[in-house]
């Protein structure tokens, strides 16, 4: 543990290890002590709940797709180019970062409404600042997604079809790496082109086809 990292976030970086190399079944409150070389109770300092820990390492997944989304959509100029880039990169950070994947959108199991903080001023250090919701990560996302959705098409409620699609491309996501896409599709050699078809298609069903 480096010294001049505050414990709160050496927990947060312990977690986030975890679940990208073992999956969310190994993000238990002990085992996390445990590997930030903490004792049992310490991580109850910073985050009352499990839940609390769960939600504080899953904001860390969506900074990470906030980031890759802002660079997958640096090059693309219209918004349907922007939407596409949106949907490969997100296929993709779920291919290659499943377990975090898993967690970001369990907002059954995480604190999405805030209740992380709530409880955290006796426990949170000297200096610091309220963590933001979990939700105040996830909202922004989507209503980037709307945006540019109701700039595709005119009819219709761009916040339900931005939902329908995005149901659509996390379908792809899970499917494909649960390997029931690439059997019905012959395509097992490797996500890429054939994860890409599936984007085009999925944009095609839910914003029309794609015209000149």
């Amino acid at each position: 543990m480096d010294p001049q990292r505050p414990l709160r976030e050496h927990l947060i970086d312990v977690g986030v290890d975890l679940v990208l190399s073992e999956g969310t079944a190994a993000l238990g409150l002990r085992e996390i002590a445990r590997r930030a070389g903490v004792s049992h109770g310490a991580p109850r300092r910073h985050f009352p709940t499990h839940h609390c820990l769960l939600s504080a390492i899953a904001r860390r997944g969506f900074a990470d797709l906030g980031d890759r989304f802002a660079l997958a959509t640096a090059g693309a100029s219209s918004p349907r180019e922007q939407v596409r880039a949106l949907g490969c990169a997100y296929v993709a950070y779920a291919l290659e970062n499943r377990g975090m994947f898993e967690l970001m959108f369990r907002h059954d199991l995480l604190d999405s409404e805030g209740r992380d903080d709530a409880g955290q001023e006796a426990g949170r250090e000297e200096g610091a600042q309220p963590q933001p919701r979990l939700r105040e990560s996830t909202i922004p996302l989507f209503r980037h997604l709307a945006g540019l959705v109701s700039r595709c098409r005119s009819d219709g409620d761009p916040e339900v079809t931005a939902a329908a699609l995005w149901a659509n491309l996390h379908g792809v996501a899970q499917l494909w790496a649960w390997g029931s896409l690439p059997l019905v599709l012959g395509d097992a050699a490797g996500p890429g082109a054939g994860v890409e078809r599936l984007v085009d298609a999925a944009l095609d069903a839910h914003l029309g086809p794609d015209r000149p």
